[in-house]
């Protein structure tokens, strides 16, 4: 009895800073086109405050093992959530882009610790037949936090400030920390492992010029040598950082989790449902509020049905998954969220409400079914002294796959934007010849409103240009919805070598 109080206790504070750090994230999306108003700045730049949290977790993900290693379970958590807490106060207190990004930055080096932390814990504390229904468990922490967080968000942002977004997490995080301090504790041992310097500095350097190549092509072009040569020295770096893991005793990313195959296809395909979710989480705020004028409340509303059903199924997709495996659920999980993100490939500027609620949440019902079983079938199959390096790689693999997938999609809206911009230009330059059409728009709107022939002929270049944008926009959001499908449908292929993973015993167990 006494220990199972205590383990709700430890589970409780481990899953409320899940909660914390997953809530903070998904309360930004919604606000994201308000803060491109507000700090004055385009799509490629501002998804810099999802993408640079999201790169920050990935390069600290694989520290983590060491980190739970050296200090264990207690002191980094309660570091990890004080990391969280200083940076929503500089995010609250951020006058512009620059001071809001380094705030993001510190919180994400928090959260980038807690979510590995809390993944190894049920690891080491469930074991292999008990871990689909405690992921399921674990999952409703982490669906409920994007259940609540756009609609929350869209009411603060539209009713408040976006401040209060920072403001009301940082006393839920002390909360937590001070439930930490009394009922958190140290689950596994401690082995002191050699810290690898130059291990993190390739790691670093890789990833981040990596995502950074990627979120430049939106502004620069694919052909820019800015972009060609970050991605290729993000490609020697992450080599280098790879060459280096494979060759020591006690490396700080242990590559060789992906001998074991199951793991292996497990982190394709949820890589490949972390690029299709979080860029699809980024796009349509963009598309109801910036294109279609809906309030931020409205926006964050659509999201909430697909939010609440995820966490809904998550336990009854882990009960599922304990019986019959993550290959049926990851099949058919794929093949909806595929389907419904292609059918985000025909929005127009009068697409109903309901119809792209009644998408969200079917595809939403979707990435349910998998999010949580394929990567604990691919944990399962690991030995017992690899587990903490299977949850440190899955997470970093899954958690920079979602940043790159994010830059990638708005780089596709980015540049595809302005392509159909221009043939709309060319197209309306060839239709209007003469410009006789624009001529009797002008002459319209000059007698409709009662000013000279000149100010008509203007505004009436403004409309058609104000136009001309709204539609080429949409139809990169379109474009990038469609390369968003194309990675569901690889994800699809991986999906079927899925097996069921006979849990393996440790070499030393």
């Amino acid at each position: 009895m006494a220990e199972n109080m205590s383990l709700g206790r430890l589970l409780t504070v481990l899953l409320l800073g899940a909660f914390i750090a997953i809530l903070n994230q998904t309360l930004l999306n919604v606000a994201i086109p308000h803060l491109m108003n507000d700090f004055n700045v385009s799509a490629t730049t501002i998804q810099w405050l999802s993408t640079g949290y999201m790169l920050t977790n990935g390069i600290l993900i694989p520290v983590t093992a060491f980190l739970i290693e050296s200090f264990g379970t207690r002191v980094l958590f309660i570091t990890a959530m004080g990391l969280f807490t200083v940076g929503a106060l500089i995010c609250a207190m951020s006058t512009g882009f620059t001071l809001m990004l380094i705030g993001r930055i510190i919180q994400a080096s928090g959260a980038g610790i807690i979510m590995p932390v809390v993944m190894n814990v049920f690891l080491t504390v469930f074991p292999p037949e008990r871990r689909g229904a405690a992921m399921g468990m674990m999952g409703i922490a982490m669906m409920f936090a994007p259940a609540v967080g756009p609609t929350l968000s869209g009411w603060i942002v539209e009713e408040y400030t976006w401040r209060l977004l920072f403001i009301i997490v940082i006393p839920l995080a002390v909360i937590d920390i001070l439930f930490a301090l009394r009922w958190l504790r140290d689950v596994s041992k401690l082995t002191y492992p050699k810290f690898d310097l130059a291990g993190t500095v390739f790691s670093t350097i890789g990833f981040g010029t990596l995502l950074y190549g990627f979120s430049s092509a939106g502004d620069k072009g694919w052909d820019s040598m800015t972009v060609i040569l970050s991605l290729f020295i993000g490609i020697l770096f992450i080599l280098f950082f790879i060459l280096r893991e494979l060759n020591m005793d006690q490396p700080m990313l242990e590559f060789r989790v992906f001998k074991y195959d199951i793991f292996a296809v497990s982190t394709l395909v949820g890589s490949a449902v972390n690029m299709t979710l979080f860029g699809g989480m980024l796009l349509l705020p963009m598309y109801l509020q910036n294109i279609r004028g809906f309030t931020p409340l409205q926006s964050g509303l659509l999201l909430l049905p697909g939010a609440l059903l995820m966490g809904v199924m998550s336990p009854i997709s882990g009960v599922i998954f304990d019986k019959i495996g993550a290959r049926p659920l990851a099949i058919i999980g794929l093949l909806v969220t595929a389907v419904t993100t292609w059918e985000f490939s025909f929005l127009t500027d009068a697409t109903p409400y309901s119809h792209i609620l009644l998408i969200y949440t079917i595809r939403s019902f979707g990435i349910s079914l998998l999010m949580m079983s394929v990567q604990t079938e691919g944990l399962n199959q690991l030995p017992a002294h690899l587990g903490s390096h299977g949850t440190a790689m899955s997470n970093t693999i899954r958690q920079i796959a979602g940043s790159i997938g994010t830059a990638w999609l708005i780089t596709v809206m980015s540049s595809r934007s302005v392509i159909h911009l221009a043939d709309y230009a060319n197209t309306a330059s060839a239709v209007s010849g003469s410009g006789a059409g624009l001529e009797q728009l002008g002459q319209g709107i000059a007698a409709s409103a009662g000013v000279p022939p000149q100010t008509g002929q203007n505004l009436a270049l403004m409309q058609v240009y104000q136009t001309a944008v709204t539609e080429s926009t949409i139809k990169g959001i379109n474009d990038a919805f469609i390369v968003a499908a194309g990675i569901a449908v690889a994800g699809l292929v991986f999906s079927l070598f899925l097996r069921r993973a006979i849990p393996r015993k440790s070499a030393g167990h």
